[in-house]
């Protein structure tokens, strides 16, 4: 039997094996960004160890209101927000499964309606984004962002710190910090996007900064045993530009990041739910030099199917392996991948949105 499907100590969180539902962006929560009983049931059919995912990372939950990008994605900043999630948490832990949240700002990824008052989106930066995102009229170009001030910085460092707070009131077993796919904390990290000139920009440590302040006080809040975190070093998602030097600017973090204990790195290797090898345009990243630099568990994402997770685990490329797609139609996926069974294939219309249980709950188990 493959080392994929045998029990791991990932920080505090012991898990029963080495897959892992990564998190997937579903668009139905209910009014007040809340999580509904219908978001109960999807997670909890994919909590069960012997058949389910080892560890759930649930879809991004913005930690603040300006943190929104999209629309009906929840929110870990509210009472009921706080609430609803607490009902997925008990059935996931009902069923013997473990279940982290995702903490996510969105950044200039947004739009005026989706925000407060009609506020225009937030970042490293006022140059907008060339792409799109989802409002009540549908797709709907971003608006332009302005630039974050220090004293508002400071204060969404604090939000993160809160939404960690509320995630572990909320019962979560842990949290990841979402620092990947374009979004806020990889604003500040890429110079092809940060243009800032204070202690914010301009160098590789000062572009890092808010994302190991950020990691930080969320490890002085719930533990670093409890937290994780999301990079994706060399994705084009979301218009975000590749920077001039990702390896050192990732190893920097990557090292300031093992020197404060987290249970885990996340990473997505080439372009987000795209191509793994981006050299043909030029790009190339040395991922096993990173995963050297940290020496908690390392988890990877981007089209891995059995043979190619089995190889990474029984090879040492990773103690974790993330499945996005896969995980949506299948949520007996662990047993799939045990038995080698042929796995189900998810309706690509209905990934987002929706209120009923089409193409979201409706996925049968084997057996």
């Amino acid at each position: 039997m493959s080392n994929l499907f045998s029990p791991l100590q990932v920080g505090q969180i012991a898990l029963e094996n080495r897959v892992v539902m990564a998190p997937l962006t579903r668009n139905r929560a209910s009014a007040g960004r809340v999580p509904n009983d219908l978001m109960v049931e999807y997670y909890r059919q994919r909590a069960k160890p012997a058949t389910g995912m080892g560890l759930i990372i649930t879809e991004a939950s913005q930690i603040s209101p300006m943190g929104q990008g999209y629309l009906d994605t929840p929110g870990i900043y509210s009472p009921e927000q706080v609430a609803g999630w607490k009902k997925v948490t008990d059935a996931v832990h009902a069923e013997g499964g473990k279940i982290v949240i995702q903490l996510w700002h969105v950044g200039r990824i947004s739009h005026t309606s989706l925000l407060p008052e009609g506020a225009q989106p937030v970042s490293s930066t006022e140059k907008a984004a060339n792409t799109k995102t989802y409002t009540a009229e549908g797709f709907a170009p971003v608006s332009a962002p302005r630039a974050l001030t220090l004293p508002e910085i400071a204060e969404t460092i604090e939000d993160y710190r809160k939404a960690a707070r509320n995630a572990i009131e909320a019962g979560f077993d842990g949290v990841e910090i979402h620092a990947a796919n374009g979004y806020l904390l990889e604003q500040f990290l890429r110079d092809s996007c940060n243009d800032r000139t204070d202690a914010y920009g301009g160098s590789m440590e000062n572009r890092a900064r808010l994302t190991l302040e950020v990691a930080t006080v969320i490890v002085e809040e719930i533990g670093a045993g409890r937290t994780g975190i999301r990079l994706s070093p060399i994705t084009p998602a979301n218009d975000i530009g590749q920077d001039s030097n990702p390896q050192a600017l990732f190893e920097y973090v990557v090292k300031g990041l093992a020197r404060l204990g987290l249970a885990y790195v996340h990473v997505v290797e080439g372009a987000t739910g795209g191509p793994r090898d981006l050299s043909d345009e030029g790009i190339t990243f040395d991922f096993p030099a990173l995963k050297k630099l940290f020496p908690g568990a390392w988890m990877v994402n981007n089209g891995y199917d059995r043979a190619m997770a089995m190889d990474a685990i029984e090879t040492g490329k990773a103690d974790l392996i993330a499945f996005g797609k896969p995980a949506i139609a299948n949520p007996d996926l662990t047993y799939r991948l045990e038995k080698n069974a042929e796995l189900a294939v998810p309706d690509m219309k209905r990934l987002y949105g929706g209120s009923g249980p089409e193409g979201y709950t409706d996925y049968p188990s084997l057996g």
